[in-house]
């Protein structure tokens, strides 16, 4: 199991630590409710160090992740980033992922899922026929996600970069808490607002940083957040998880990402993918929220009222900010529209609750 340049501060300061995509991670320190709580109020850290990381430089950049990608990267120009995915040659989701545009049509960084990141590299390697120059520096990048309402204000305080002003899917480099060569992008999983920080764990970087981070928010009370919380407002936001929500057997359509799905060019399954558009497809993934009293987890069974499977539930939870029982999952294209009764088979039981729209309120 590998750790991160953060791990001993984790256990240091009592984390709840487990295995998560073959790296010892924290999931809570003093709790997931209150570790929610505060960023959504106030301010959090999340160390995602686990996440990889390619770059990918030369002429034909663009066209490898033009042909591997959904969305239409050639939109980006430099500080600017975007959500995409890869799907496989069944229009399955191989992984969802962010690009980032260092220099237009030269230099391009991708950040993938800690899970993926081999079958990614593998994937994007296996298409670049025209040699591009790939780098692979997950093992070498730390990743830290600064979300919150306070979190730019407690950070400005250690940079000359705008951050303050740092528009949503942004990015721009520099120097942070005295280290160089720092990348700070405006590309949450949180929808609290905040920045994530890129940066090389030398000369003992990755400590100064961490610790330059918590002396500027020690006033404003700003905390440490495990990956727990990071479930629970992502779900809230109807965010997808790559393994729950979207994988090798989703489409993008079928998730909803129709959005970061663009026909004006050539991809890996889109004749697949236009086709589903086309006919329409024959399920969806929906939020609901419990109108009985239970909690949905993953794999429950989604039934109609007369006790008929129409689907599964891909995330489910106690929401914290709502105080309700919230959960996404697929369901047959005809029982997806907003406010449909369905429900979720907890055990022996059937709980009825409504399709509702993204994101939870």
């Amino acid at each position: 199991m590998k750790n991160t340049p953060f791990t001993q501060k984790h256990i240091a300061l009592g984390a709840k630590m487990a295995p998560f995509a073959g790296y010892n991670m924290p999931i809570s320190y003093t709790g997931i409710n209150d570790e929610h709580a505060a960023v959504r109020s106030n301010a959090g850290v999340f160390d995602v160090s686990h996440m990889g990381e390619f770059i990918l430089k030369g002429a034909d950049a663009l066209d490898l992740i033009q042909r591997v990608t959904t969305n239409d990267a050639s939109k980006l120009t430099d500080g600017k980033a975007q959500y995409s995915c890869m799907p496989n040659n069944e229009g399955g989701i191989i992984d969802d992922l962010l690009i980032y545009c260092v220099e237009a049509n030269k230099v391009y960084m991708i950040v993938v899922n800690a899970s993926n990141i081999e079958k990614d590299w593998n994937w994007i390697s296996q298409h670049n026929t025209k040699g591009v120059e790939m780098h692979n520096i997950s093992d070498k990048t730390c990743l830290l996600a600064i979300q919150g309402p306070n979190a730019t204000k407690i950070l400005q305080s250690l940079t000359s970069m705008d951050i303050l002003n740092l528009k949503y899917y942004t990015f721009t480099k520099g120097v942070f808490a005295g280290v160089e060569n720092v990348l700070v992008s405006a590309t949450g999983y949180t929808g609290a607002g905040g920045v994530e920080i890129y940066f090389e764990d030398k000369d003992n970087d990755a400590e100064k940083i961490w610790d330059a981070i918590f002396a500027a928010g020690a006033a404003q009370g700003i905390k440490p957040i495990g990956l727990g919380a990071r479930d629970t407002l992502r779900l809230e936001m109807g965010f997808c998880l790559y393994g729950n929500d979207i994988d090798d057997a989703t489409s993008p359509l079928e998730a909803g990402l129709g959005w970061i799905t663009k026909f004006t060019k050539d991809f890996t399954a889109r004749t697949i993918l236009e086709t589903q558009k086309a006919n329409g497809i024959s399920r969806k993934l929906v939020g609901f929220e419990m109108v009985d009293k239970g909690i949905p987890r993953h794999h429950y069974q989604i039934k109609d009222a007369a006790g008929n499977d129409i689907g599964f539930v891909t995330s489910g939870t106690q929401a914290p900010s709502l105080q309700k029982a919230i959960g996404m999952g697929y369901v047959n294209s005809a029982h997806a529209a907003l406010d449909t009764e369905v429900f979720i088979a907890v055990r022996d039981k059937q709980l009825k609750a409504k399709v509702v729209k993204f994101p939870f309120s």
